[in-house]
């Protein structure tokens, strides 16, 4: 029978942590957020209850990251039969969940093209329709910012999928799959749904399917040494902050994450912050205020109070985005010593246990509602910054069903797979040409900090990495991301793409780590799954001159373009 011909593989709920970045071809726990309920209906009639029985696909997509949908519109315009499946109550990711600033602004927006370029001309007659007039023009690839309402974009995004003909199933996380030699047969959610599928793509920001696949992947930082990347490791680019950071016994503050400084250039199994990128509205009839957490305790922002007391002239501890609709997109500031990411706490999330996870998520969670009603109440905080956070609230019209609260945390850095091709600081900054390119990297590098260190006399932020950008554009230089990358070894996994936690280094994800870069890498995904399929082949034996001109036709740019 078909389960003696096949191995099922299930998410382990521990793994053997390095105090170096973690290589493992262990199961990895796949998380929920307990707002969120398995089955809960969608947010369109398309989106569908699949039913306990196994359901037959071409392309099997399990995230529904701006990446995933990318992946799966592009699969489904192949004429595949695709099914994009989504462990939380939202498509889109992201961009759906409250990252509102396209990071396309520090790009070559001339080589973004594809979905990704058709998602904002979307976004323009949008508004165009109701009359908004926006600060910019998508036919125009200068480098102001391309912005829209969360909300807007989790709508587009599933009428694209619709169009496409994706089936499309939230609010299911995966629990196991099944290989037969190297070749995934099948993966089955917690509830018990099965999704079968010739190929399969991995577009979650975790790498959850990866890694259950058998595929063998890294978590945290080379060290400098390993592939010689001057920008690799600890590293202390931030100025030290004087402050007593320590309690009456001695203890570091909450938010301290470490009291050792590691050398610079030591590599180790840390990450950058998470956070969650908020929406906020100045607009009184259209704001949901700031109110006390239930378990509020003003104990937990000494570092902030003792911070903003010795700095009364910090301007804001929160990066600030206009959008339509009198909002803001609000965000950690890479260049903030305090702000709203949980410095150096995120570290055993990507191969953390579902409630391991979770505690994680809730840590965010707690930590920002707090620390937002002690930045409206606290005497102890400037007026000019008490004043200005009065004026926002959560946007009433955004996120109603999850307390307007943003309902994605904002995993800037997961697992990243060993695969066929490693990419490193090398190829993001010299080496950019590739025989193989499915798109255009053109992001600066940049890694929000590591953790936050106690000093004798304060603490440090450690391991930012700043942008360093090219001339007047102020974008990164542009590369060629390799088909490769995206594929895993043959001897681990034949029929899998991972196109967002792909293979590369930590210093060369810092760079390949924004939404337009993944969502030029989930549509090349898509259309190269589509390739193998009509071709009888394994992925890493797709004909590229073949997938070439497919993308091409799709409307992906694989030349690298002259920039000044």
């Amino acid at each position: 029978m078909e389960h003696k011909k096949g191995k099922d593989q299930q998410p382990a709920g521990s793994l053997q942590h390095r105090r170096t970045f973690i290589r493992s071809s262990a199961l990895a726990a796949v998380f929920i957020p307990q707002l969120f309920t398995a089955g809960t209906a969608g947010a369109a009639d398309f989106i569908l209850d699949v039913t306990a029985r196994p359901q037959e696909f071409d392309v099997v997509v399990y995230g529904a990251t701006p990446a995933g949908i990318a992946a799966a519109v592009a699969a489904g315009r192949e004429g595949k039969r695709t099914v994009l499946v989504e462990p939380l109550q939202i498509a889109g990711g992201m961009m759906s969940g409250g990252l509102s600033f396209s990071d396309s602004n520090q790009m070559a927006r001339e080589a973004l093209r594809g979905i990704f370029e058709e998602f904002h001309l979307r976004v323009e007659k949008h508004y165009k329709d109701k009359g908004v007039q926006l600060p910019y023009e998508v036919g125009v690839k200068d480098n102001r910012p391309w912005t829209y309402e969360p909300h807007v974009a989790e709508n587009l995004f599933l009428t694209m999928l619709q169009e496409a003909g994706v089936t499309v199933v939230l609010g299911e996380a995966l629990q196991r799959v099944r290989k037969k030699g190297k070749a995934l047969q099948w993966l089955r959610t917690a509830s018990g749904k099965t999704f079968a599928g010739k190929v399969f793509i991995d577009t979650t920001y975790e790498g959850d399917l990866m890694a259950a696949a058998g595929v063998k992947f890294r978590v945290g930082r080379e060290g400098r040494s390993e592939f010689n990347e001057a920008l690799a490791g600890a590293a202390y680019p931030k100025k030290p902050v004087k402050l007593d950071v320590r309690d009456v016994q001695g203890k570091p503050l909450p938010y301290i994450s470490g009291t050792q400084r590691p050398p610079e250039g030591q590599g180790d199994d840390l990450i950058m912050t998470y956070s969650f990128r908020f929406c906020f509205s100045t607009d009184p009839a259209n704001q949901v205020p700031f109110t006390k957490p239930e378990n509020y305790n003003p104990a937990e922002y000494e570092l902030v109070r003792r911070f903003l007391k010795a700095y009364p002239d910090t301007e804001r501890l929160i990066d600030l985005y206009q959008l339509p609709g009198n909002k803001f997109d609000g965000n950690n500031g890479i260049g903030l010593q305090l702000s709203i990411g949980l410095v150096g706490l995120n570290a055993e999330y990507p191969n953390g246990s579902a409630s391991r996870r979770q505690a994680i998520w809730n840590a965010h969670t707690e930590y920002c509602k707090g620390l937002f009603y002690f930045l409206c109440t606290d005497p102890a905080v400037p007026e000019h910054i008490r004043s200005k956070m009065k004026g926002l609230g959560y946007a009433k019209d955004e996120f109603a069903k999850f307390g307007h609260f943003p309902p994605v945390l904002y995993v800037r850095e997961g697992r990243r797979m060993e695969g066929a091709y490693f990419l490193t600081e090398k190829d993001i900054l010299h080496d950019v040409e590739k025989p193989d390119p499915i798109g255009i990297g053109s992001f600066p590098v940049d890694s929000h900090d590591c953790q936050r260190i106690a000093t004798e006399d304060g603490f440090i932020n450690e391991g930012t990495i700043f942008p360093k950008r090219l001339g007047n554009r102020k974008i990164g230089r542009p590369y060629q991301m390799p088909y490769r990358a995206i594929t895993p070894k043959a001897e681990q996994c034949t029929n899998l793409l991972v196109p967002v936690c792909l293979s590369s280094s930590h210093v060369a994800f810092s760079s390949v780590r924004v939404e337009p870069a993944w969502i030029v890498l989930g549509q090349s995904a898509g259309v190269a799954a589509a390739e193998a399929i009509d071709e009888g082949s394994t992925v890493q034996q797709v004909d590229y001159k073949k997938l070439a001109a497919r993308l091409v036709k799709s409307g992906q740019e694989l030349n690298i373009p002259v920039v000044d």
